[in-house]
């Protein structure tokens, strides 16, 4: 019974959130915040197992539910449900359409409740599937979403602050992973890919579970995307530099700029101040610091960057990794969330069949787009301007996991044309310091529309110094970089 209430309290979450209007975010990190949240003893990878089933047939169940007439029959106490409907939706979706087909848990009141009214509930499926004209629940939902909404490449690097000696860790990948390919396409069960573009950077297939492995657990080897590190790559930062990374959490990029800096030796004092604004996510950081071994060189503070860190309070700053909040549209996952966005239009199907409304709809849900991505491209040109104030900083290199111009190419032309941006002589690094052999670069139509007075190879020089990665296509997630400095 445990299992099922920790699963009705993350129902109850994603609900809520779900209530305040479009919610953002993967099922996954849904599922983990609302644990934490709840401080929940269930494993969140059970719960988002059941959950990723369950909510994709909760309006189909809920039909059922009501027809059946279980939902008017619950029994009260002091006048209240004894059961909750997302409960008995969980036990029901069990029954119905796990691969057992049975309710996970011994003998309890609410389980031979919901088995008195199997039969009736089984005969409103069938019904349900009738009027449908289909076999399956799965034939009424947008299952190539769910289903090819995975990375293609598990990728992981080398964490030099735990292991100097880099040889060692090659040796017992050699072991575990003997076959070696030539590229990520040709990436099977049990082979390894060295990459080109990120030293120390190594993809395997999905399937291969390198999180048992010692290397992991010891910190040795990180999980992260290969877009994820061009970041701290770009920065290429050294002993020399002070860094800030303004939107730390979880902090894969700011351990990734640490083994730049310290890779060939920890030091003393601290050289990178992470800032993360959420208190949850800011003990995530300080989690993963402490894992990668650089607690002492790294100072975490909880709070807003563009409050908190000010060019007085830190006038040595020499570089940063900007990588604000975004639509999040490049990574895997996202897909789940847009079929709860979606919610309305499913319902319509079991109700009235296929919707005359679908063009409305579809208008609908791109208006609410761009009104999202209006007001995250405005806080992410406030964050990156803050940055560029700072008196001593060099290079900024700016990141989202978006596929949207209005997030990316368009933030950068914003700075450009900013009068404070310009007396602060930033400008866009050019490709051969930007990943010069990454093939996918910015959107050179972005910048000829804006500087029409520039030449054709002026406006292609500055589309060079941005990288984009399309999800999965690339090997990974979805992913825009951009490096901007100055001379000083």
């Amino acid at each position: 019974m445990e299992f099922y209430r920790d699963a009705t309290w993350v129902l109850e979450y994603i609900e809520q959130q779900d209530s305040k209007g479009r919610i953002s975010g993967s099922l996954q990190s849904l599922v983990l915040k609302s644990c934490q949240k709840y401080k929940l003893k269930t494993n969140p990878k059970h719960i988002y197992a059941v959950l990723d089933s369950c909510w994709k047939y909760k309006p189909f169940l809920e039909k059922v539910m009501s027809k059946s007439g279980i939902l008017k029959d619950i029994p009260k106490k002091k006048g209240k449900p004894v059961y909750t409907r997302l409960t008995l939706l969980l036990l029901i979706h069990d029954l119905l359409l796990s691969k057992q087909k049975r309710i996970q848990m011994g003998k309890h009141p609410i389980k031979l409740f919901v088995l008195r009214y199997k039969s009736r509930l089984h005969s409103e499926l069938v019904k349900l599937k009738l009027k449908a004209k289909v076999r399956d629940l799965s034939e009424l939902v947008d299952t190539g979403d769910s289903s090819n909404d995975i990375t293609p490449v598990r990728w992981f690097r080398i964490n030099p602050l735990r292991c100097p000696d880099a040889s060692a860790v090659m040796k017992e990948l050699e072991k575990k992973f003997p076959q070696r390919v030539e590229s990520w396409e040709g990436i099977v069960p049990g082979s390894i890919y060295h990459d080109e573009f990120i030293p120390y950077l190594f993809g395997i297939h999905p399937q291969d579970k390198i999180t048992s492995h010692e290397l992991y657990k010891q910190g040795r080897i990180i999980i992260q995307d290969r877009a994820s590190c061009f970041p701290a790559h770009i920065l290429n930062p050294t002993l020399e530099d002070k860094i800030i990374d303004a939107c730390s959490a979880p902090g894969n990029k700011t351990t990734h700029v640490a083994s730049y800096m310290f890779g060939n030796g920890l030091v003393d004092d601290v050289r990178i101040f992470a800032f993360e604004k959420d208190p949850e996510r800011a003990k995530v950081l300080q989690k993963m610091i402490k894992v990668a071994g650089c607690s002492k060189q790294i100072s975490v503070n909880v709070g807003d960057f563009t409050k908190l860190a000010t060019p007085s309070k830190f006038p040595d700053v020499t570089g940063f990794i900007v990588d604000p909040s975004c639509s999040g549209s490049g990574i895997f996952g996202r897909k789940y969330i847009d079929s709860l966005n979606r919610q309305k239009k499913t319902q319509d199907i079991v109700d009235n069949g296929v919707p005359d409304e679908q063009e409305e709809m579809a208008e609908k849900e791109n208006g609410n787009l761009q009104e999202r991505l209006s007001k995250l491209s405005s806080f992410q040109f406030q964050v990156v301007k803050h940055a560029m104030s700072f008196p001593k900083a060099k290079r900024i290199v700016y990141s989202t996991c978006s596929i949207h111009a209005e997030e990316n190419e368009r933030v950068a032309l914003d700075l450009l044309l900013d009068e404070k941006v310009k007396q602060w002589g930033w400008k866009i690094a050019k490709r051969e310091s930007v990943i010069p052999q990454w093939p996918r670069r910015g959107f050179v139509s972005e910048f000829q529309e804006i500087f029409r007075d520039k030449t054709a190879s002026e406006c292609q020089e500055m589309a060079d110094g941005c990288i984009r990665a399309l999800p999965r296509e690339d090997g990974g997630i979805g992913f825009f970089a951009i490096c901007f400095e100055r001379d000083i």
